[in-house]
């Protein structure tokens, strides 16, 4: 079974192979709510590495939500990366409790009101960090501000002790209130950086996609974006208490702990409790097991029915998957008629998603059936989902599916389009590179640029993208040559649930 971290590694490495930034002397300052904090010139721009927008949640604020930064007397340094949150590496662990930080890149600190992209990475939830993307791709020449975050990840960002203490309450929803107070600092603080409070577009793949989904159908989310960019994730990462109850209950008995001491996660060392999460969470299981909680207070009520609801009306997106996604994570030499995998997968949820294998047996080959059952219960099917009830609701929607191969031997895996759009200038500049691939590059970020500057994707590189709808069921296919079609149908299982992650 190809490793998972190794998938997420490959992401990062992928997206992040930019031409290195050129420092200057000069070094840019601007005045926060804070206080004031020096960055650095790179490229031309102004970039400020590892702002804390938020107090440091070690300590004596573990499992509890975010607070805003308390102001400092002296000019802060902004010139460095802060530490990534505290996460497995290998078989020990790295980052830090202290992990709230963003990077924020601007052409510019002056009053000219430019957009703002702000990215949320992905990584299972449980691995990641702001810094795996650039964001000279949309600030250098697309004179788009772009910042990027850290959050909490794993044990520290989506345990459950909700039933333990009330003062703990909001706990499995902490790397999702970390998104949140993020954005505040964005909306108090960014018109200093020549950005417009009013103009903030969310984007995230994987894990980021579905950590900003559940964003959005949080109420304490309203009014801090107006846009959002979905690649490959949706709802479907929110589970229920009673999961999320038992998800502890498998890190506790890897502590050594009885149920009735979940108390002492308060203080257990932060490497003990990492060490412990790692092995809970290794293989191909551990991509769903961390997420967002139905609290009742973060999350009040279900995602769908908020979204048709109406109460995301006010904002805008693209959403997505890849033709493949199941690809990244499908072992190569899979031939077992039985699909052990989809216990791991889905737990509970498993006899839905092996009906479907079974079904696609009759056509496929055994790796074939499970690649198209990975990705229609891991991504697909929630994507749609989430759209339908946007739409529905008069929520402007435009579909996509990337679908580009690339020369691999099967399909367009997990997360294959970020270097196409992370990476686009230096694909359009290579003087040997294949015309699809500079066209691609050129589609894709185009697309997305249109969309953060003027709220619609259609842009020159482009056939006209209509706007999603579940009569017509048009979508964009990013692929060697972009079309626009016209799905005939969207497969949606209506005995499997909202979430991926199940455990009675």
């Amino acid at each position: 079974m190809r490793n998972l971290s190794l998938v997420l590694l490959l992401l990062t490495l992928n997206a992040s192979a930019q031409t290195p930034a050129v420092k200057t002397a000069q070094d840019p300052v601007v005045r926060t709510a804070q206080g004031y904090i020096k960055g650095t010139t790179e490229n031309g721009i102004a970039v400020f590495k590892g702002i804390p927008y938020a107090e440091p949640p070690g300590d004596t604020r573990r499992y509890l939500p975010p607070t805003p930064h308390t102001p400092w007397a002296d000019t802060l340094n902004a010139t460095e990366f802060g530490a990534p949150a505290s996460q497995p590496r290998g078989a020990g662990v790295t980052g830090s409790e202290n992990c709230l930080f963003l990077n924020l890149y601007t052409p510019k600190a002056d009053n000219q009101k430019r957009s703002v992209l702000l990215w949320v990475h992905g990584g299972s939830m449980t691995a990641g960090t702001g810094k795996g993307m650039n964001g000279h791709a949309f600030a250098d020449n697309d004179d788009i501000i772009t910042i990027t975050i850290n959050y909490r990840l794993g044990a520290y960002g989506f345990l459950y002790l909700g039933d333990v203490d009330k003062k703990y309450r909001q706990s499995g929803n902490l790397g999702l209130l970390d998104v949140i107070a993020a954005l505040q600092w964005v909306h108090q603080n960014i018109a200093a950086f020549g950005g417009d409070p009013h103009k903030i577009t969310v984007m995230g793949e994987s894990a980021g996609a579905k950590l900003l989904s559940a964003v959005m159908v949080s109420p304490a989310s309203k009014g801090l974006f107006s846009q959002a960019i979905l690649e490959s994730g949706s709802v479907q990462c929110i589970r229920d208490t009673t999961t999320a109850k038992n998800e502890r209950g498998i890190l506790l008995r890897q502590l050594g702990l009885k149920p009735d001491e979940a108390a002492k996660l308060l203080t257990l060392p932060s490497e003990t409790v990492i060490k412990a999460q790692a092995k809970i969470t290794a293989g191909i299981g551990g991509n769903s097991f961390f997420g967002p909680v139905y609290d009742g207070i973060t999350i009040p009520e279900d995602a769908y029915e908020y979204a048709r609801q109406g109460d995301i009306r006010g904002i805008k997106a693209i959403i997505g998957t890849n033709e493949d996604e199941g690809a990244s994570f499908a072992p190569k030499s899979f031939n077992n008629a039985d699909a052990e995998v989809f216990k791991l997968l889905f737990r509970d949820n498993e006899p839905m998603a092996n009906a479907y294998y079974k079904t696609q047996l009759k056509a496929d080959s055994p790796y074939t059936a499970l690649v198209k059952t990975m990705t229609q219960y891991m991504y697909q099917m929630h994507s749609y989902r989430f759209a339908k009830a946007l739409t529905n609701a008069g929520t402007p929607v435009w579909m996509y599916r990337y679908k580009y191969e690339d020369g691999q031997k099967f399909g367009a895996h997990h997360g294959d389009e970020l270097r196409y759009i992370w990476d686009a200038t230096r694909i359009a500049n290579l003087p040997n590179a294949d015309p699809a691939k500079k066209q691609l590059a050129k589609s894709l970020h185009g697309a997305w640029v249109s969309f953060i500057k003027t709220g619609d994707p259609n842009c020159a590189s482009l056939p006209q993208w209509p706007k999603y709808n579940t009569t017509r069921k048009q979508i964009m296919v990013f692929d060697a040559t972009d079309t626009v079609i016209a799905l005939k149908e969207v497969y949606n299982d209506k005995d499997f649930p909202s979430a991926v992650f199940v455990i009675k």
